[in-house]
């Protein structure tokens, strides 16, 4: 890859050639007939940045009867580093206060963030018309990217200033738990209903001392949120979906809680068309999601409509 410099960013080298190979395997074995599998495989990779890469994951399925399942899981997941990450020359970042740049700076000796995924899930369906779903989780992170600050450099191009280098480092590790789970209710023929709910904790740590608010990884992602869709066939060829979703609190990045109603119609005047009329994020005019941590501005989303032509062959 190649990438032209400019005045406040530039990768050295500019121009790069690397290789990605990858091969995945995967088996499945029937310890019980129809009752008991097992499912083992992996993922195998070489890059020209952190070297070879395995990333197995293993399953346990058991289904006592037609009516449930049971399930167990354990994987292997590596986020391999990129030209930004090891590259990076400079990145002029702002200017607080005047002449001074916090600047952005690759490391040559970054690493692959790690993962080791524990999962297990119970799903069960009483009736024709009920199914309920529960899944809860443990990630286990290691070697997680950290911001840390370098000491001051003065210098004189284009003009006199002093940059405080921020490189990025493998100095973090977390802990994420939680539990999702999922509710299907067919009320009528014509009306299907569906809740889903999760909660989400993370515990992040750092090794370093020059970590710049490793704490603040902790509030980038919300804790709740749920989802309620009602689905209708108004006619044989008419549906109607309703949406509320509740996405908590992003504690870090100061962006508020919002609720939010998605509605839906369409029609399918014949068997491979679908016209639809869509209305987004009807509650409020607009709402924030997240916020650029680098610029510190808030990205709103907007109450919004559109119409859709769908046609399948």
């Amino acid at each position: 890859s190649k990438v032209e410099g400019a005045v406040n960013f530039n990768f050295s080298p500019a121009s790069r050639d690397f290789t990605l190979y990858s091969g995945f395997i995967q088996d499945e074995f029937i310890l019980l007939a129809d009752r008991l599998k097992f499912i083992l495989g992996s993922k195998f990779e070489h890059n020209d940045f952190s070297g070879f890469e395995f990333q197995p994951n293993a399953r346990l399925v058991f289904t006592p009867d037609n009516k449930q399942t049971i399930w167990a899981a354990v994987a292997r997941a590596v986020r391999i580093p990129n030209r930004l990450d090891h590259d990076l020359e400079s990145l002029y970042l702002s200017q607080e206060p005047s002449g001074v740049f916090p600047t952005g700076v690759g490391n040559s000796n970054f690493d692959s963030e790690q993962l080791i995924a524990y999962e297990l899930g119970y799903r069960i369906q009483p009736t024709d018309t009920l199914l309920f779903d529960i899944a809860a989780f443990y990630n286990d992170y290691d070697k997680l990217t950290t911001a840390e600050l370098g000491d001051p450099v003065s210098q004189t191009s284009p003009t006199p200033h002093v940059t405080i280098p921020i490189y990025a480092s493998n100095q973090g590790s977390a802990e994420t738990y939680g539990v999702e789970l999922l509710a299907q209710w067919q009320v009528f023929e014509e009306w299907r209903l569906q809740g889903s709910y999760s909660y989400l904790q993370i515990q992040f740590h750092s090794n370093s001392s020059t970590s710049i608010a490793p704490e603040a990884n902790e509030g980038n992602s919300p804790h709740h949120q749920y989802t309620l869709r009602s689905s209708i066939d108004l006619l044989e060829n008419v549906q109607f979906d309703t949406t509320v979703r509740y996405v908590d609190n992003l504690s870090s990045q100061n962006v508020e809680s919002y609720t939010e109603l998605d509605l839906r119609l369409a029609w399918t005047p014949l068997k491979n068309l679908e016209l639809s009329v869509v209305g987004q994020n009807l509650l409020h005019s607009h709402h924030a999601e997240f916020t650029n941590t680098g610029f510190s501005t808030a990205m709103e989303v907007q109450r919004g409509f559109y119409g859709k032509l769908s046609w399948q062959y």
